[in-house]
């Protein structure tokens, strides 16, 4: 019998979640960000669930963060136009480039230089970087409308070309800084009359007035909230990864008595522990403090004790109901049909729902659900 951990992928919730994108998006195309293995989802997976989907529903195009990521999904079958959100790491990327068919983003002078050299024999998409304030990647403001002139001077450059950039805070109630990265960015489109690529996940969902040509949904793809405080729409997301394990062992302990490492929790009152498959070696954080919830049976409960490598132990005195086999949520919607977000895991965690989708480890299956052949799919990462 195999162990019974494994990450259940909902490509119905993921269709389900993109269409709620591209309806907020109104007259802006929806661009589907799948860097990272789509979130840990697997990205060809989800960009063939994606790309399934019916001639003017499905993504007009997908984002990657590089070269590799972009080879991987064209290995996958994958046809549709890919942009490279960090555009290329050398010069000599430009030729696969060309070859795959891609967009890129170009942020650096360097880069510039490399595409106006390289002169290629058909047309790339260029989508000009702006750091509007976000200060990682970008052109000064003040540099743009040089480095917009001498890539439309070029053909092949000319066509599709776009400006983006990045919101440091659009996920905040506080919308100060939000509204001056957006006027910025306002300012250099109507200059230029330039398409503009400029709404993130929280973007999409709470700023319309940000939404441009392009929005690029990233984790609300994945039913994750990335907003301050929630909104009536992405109240409407749903989870596409289920973090699944089942109990393996159950202990009864006195009052008083420690449980795992450095004995941190210990039993309030005589205790029911039980042992799941699941730990920091599969990817689960290691920083989940005691009370962290989990469900148990469709029943919330809490860890109880430091995670290990390869199990973690949660109180199940309250549910009688517990026993060897019974179902085990660590994030994601259980079979009793109640669901624990991803994001209550992280704020216990002390993190962010994206290093922990990202973070689930290669051992770990991938289940796929909502595909018409899902034996197409790869069940495993390596």
């Amino acid at each position: 019998m195999a162990r019974p951990l494994v990450a259940d992928i909902d490509l119905d919730a993921l269709r389900h979640n993109y269409a709620l994108a591209r309806g907020l998006a109104g007259d802006s195309q929806a661009l589907a960000v799948i860097k990272a293995d789509a979130y840990g989802h697997g990205a060809v997976a989800c960009a063939r669930a994606l790309e399934s989907l019916p001639e003017g529903e499905r993504p007009p195009a997908f984002a990657v963060a590089c070269l590799e990521e972009a080879e991987a999904l064209r290995l996958g079958g994958i046809e549709s136009p890919i942009v490279l959100l960090e555009g290329i790491f050398e010069a000599a990327e430009l030729a696969r480039v060309e070859a795959l068919g891609l967009w890129m983003a170009v942020h650096s002078e360097w880069q510039l230089q490399a595409l106006l050299e390289h002169r290629p024999a058909r047309p790339i998409p260029v989508w000009v970087k702006v750091d509007s304030g976000m200060h990682r990647l970008g052109f000064a403001p003040e540099q743009v409308e040089s480095v917009w002139q001498r890539l439309a001077a070029v053909p092949e450059y000319a066509t599709g070309l776009q400006l983006m950039s990045h919101f440091a805070t659009a996920d905040a109630v506080d919308a100060g800084y939000f509204e001056t990265q957006l006027e910025r960015m306002r300012d250099l489109a109507q200059r230029l009359k330039a398409p503009l690529c400029l709404a993130n996940s929280p973007a999409t969902l709470a700023w319309p007035q940000s939404h441009g040509s392009w929005v690029r949904p990233g984790v609300m793809l994945y039913g994750s909230d990335p907003l301050e405080r929630p909104s009536e729409a992405s109240r409407r997301l749903q989870p596409v990864m289920t973090l699944r394990s089942e109990i393996i062992a159950l202990r009864d302990l006195a009052e008083g008595e420690p449980v795992g490492y450095a004995g941190r929790w210990r039993a309030p009152r005589p205790s029911r522990i039980a042992v799941v498959a699941c730990g920091y070696g599969d990817g689960y954080d290691r920083h989940a403090v005691d009370g962290t919830p989990v469900l148990v049976a469709g029943r919330c409960t809490a860890i109880a004790g430091k995670v290990s490598m390869d199990m973690l132990t949660v109180d199940v005195t309250d549910i009688p109901e517990a026993r060897i086999g019974s179902e085990v949520i660590l994030w994601g919607r259980s079979r009793h049909g109640a669901v624990l977000s991803v994001d209550e895991v992280a704020r216990h965690c002390d993190t962010i729902s994206y290093t922990l989708l990202t973070g689930v480890l290669p051992r770990v299956p991938r289940r796929y659900h909502g595909m018409a052949d899902p034996g197409t799919l790869v069940m495993n990462r390596t």
